[in-house]
């Protein structure tokens, strides 16, 4: 791969420059005006990144989580190119480069969560565990939904992801002009895409990060070859797409258990003893032991400063004070993590997180793992995900059997003839410009398919009040 290609300026949609010529953006800026203008970048506000239903403003929500994401992602940006420049480990990129590669990252931070749907990662879960459980259950035209759908057309289903749909969405749900959706540059979009496999290629064991899960569903096959082809990132990822998984795990991990030490989840001498006692022996070698003591220390240091000081929280303090810390050690540490693998990288041979290769791994999993036993795993969040299935055990089953008989010869109920109504128009309009001139198994499948675009595209406010008022509860 060559930063050339990577960086290419194509759009799905071309138009005239001649109008605006004098603009002195970059294309992958002007992507960024497009993004924060958009209704589905707003609605991030109200969508969930850790506590499901949570009535507390202090909490992060999708928006607040995407905007460090963005933050720290252009961070890494700089820090990686220039030292990549300053030791001349490529002579293909420029300094002209540095600035649009630090826009693509500060855009996909904005988005790269913008297909999830409400209710945080609970809610793709059920997603996938409903499709499982009633495909095999439900019929058309007097043959099972399992039997009908193609392998690929069920793995995109049954293995729902919100990286998938977020691409989606992207390039076709938001239906603004036409069918081309935000027409955000390929760049951009091969940077969210952390996994350009299939559904039927998902391969967990391969050892290749990749493969972990689906980029992109059989409906937008079309869209995400181009995307590839034009960039030169075929058969694995976009180097940029390192940078932002890597920008991701540090947002979320000092977030998390920042969030869970001010809900009262984790303490303070829980969180000393946990990093004392448990996870110190991950460390693989004696710089990544150092490194973590370090920030072991910081932390005591924090608490004895703010004891000294007679601030009224000195936990609470500590800990805040400390997240900033670590986070500046994991930027640290994932820039490093690119750089010492940029040739593998670039040759897209390189198979893990850069978090992972790098001094930071030991205390990257020590706060994903505390954040998972101590709040993931608690009777309060799993009171609040009880709360949300029923939401969308509701939801998918009113609106999938409606959406089964939808556009098709055969006579729906009265009901499902209404239920049909509530999806947005934008999301019809996108079925039905897809669906022309397909097989009544492609169209199947994009009728399943526009229910998880309705869905994925609400709220939690709104997908509660929806369940509400169609259930009858006051």
């Amino acid at each position: 791969m060559n930063w050339k290609k990577l960086l290419c300026e194509k759009r799905r949609r071309g138009y005239s420059t001649s109008a605006v010529s004098a603009d002195p953006r970059n294309e992958f800026q002007k992507d960024y005006h497009r993004i924060i203008g958009s209704a589905s970048f707003r609605r991030l506000q109200d969508k969930t990144q850790v506590f499901p239903l949570d009535r507390g403003d202090f909490v992060r929500t999708r928006l607040t989580h995407s905007l460090e994401v963005s933050s720290f992602a252009k961070s890494l940006g700089q820090m990686i190119f220039r030292n990549i420049i300053r030791y001349r480990e490529d002579s293909g990129l420029e300094e002209a480069d540095i600035e649009k590669i630090c826009s693509v990252l500060e855009c996909a931070g904005l988005i790269h969560d913008i297909g999830n749907p409400p209710f945080g990662h609970f809610g793709e879960d059920y997603v996938r565990d409903w499709f499982r459980r009633n495909l095999p259950q439900m019929e058309y035209n007097g043959k099972k939904l399992n039997e009908l759908l193609t392998p690929q057309m069920m793995g995109d289903l049954c293995n729902f992801e919100g990286n998938a749909q977020a691409l989606r969405l992207l390039t076709k749900l938001h239906f603004l002009v036409d069918e081309n959706g935000m027409n955000l540059t390929y760049p951009l979009l091969n940077t969210i895409i952390k996994y350009p496999v299939s559904s039927t290629g998902i391969n967990k064991k391969s050892g290749n990060i990749k493969d972990k899960k689906m980029g992109y569903y059989y409906a937008d096959k079309e869209i995400f070859e181009d995307i590839v082809s034009s960039t030169g990132a075929v058969d694995c990822r976009h180097p940029l797409a390192f940078i932002l998984e890597a920008a991701d795990d540090i947002a979320y991990k000092t977030a998390d258990i920042e969030d869970a030490v001010k809900k009262g989840f984790i303490t303070y001498p829980l969180l000393l003893s946990e990093l004392r006692n448990t996870y110190a022996e991950r460390c693989a070698d004696d710089g990544e032991r150092e490194e973590y003591s370090r920030a072991v220390e910081k932390l005591e240091s924090y608490y004895s400063h703010a004891l000294e000081n007679g601030v009224s929280s000195p936990e609470q303090n500590a800990v805040q004070r400390w997240m900033i810390y670590v986070q500046g050690v994991l930027l640290k540490c994932a820039a490093f993590g690119f750089t010492s693998n940029y040739s593998d990288i670039m040759q897209g041979t390189f198979p893990k997180e850069i978090l992972a290769v790098s001094h930071g791994n030991a205390l990257a999993y020590a706060l994903g793992d505390m954040a998972y036993r101590f709040v993931f795993r608690s009777k309060e969040i799993y009171k609040l995900e009880v709360a949300a299935g029923e939401i969308y055990e509701f939801l998918l089953s009113k609106f999938v059997r409606a959406a089964v008989l939808y556009d098709t010869g055969f006579e729906s109920s009265a009901i499902e003839q209404r239920v049909m109504r509530f999806i947005s128009e934008n999301y019809i309009r996108a079925y039905r410009v897809n669906s022309q001139g397909k097989t009544e198994t492609e169209k199947l499948y994009l009728r399943l398919m526009l229910v998880t675009d309705y869905i994925c595209g609400m709220t939690d406010g709104y997908a509660r009040k929806l369940y509400r008022e169609l259930s009858g509860i006051e």
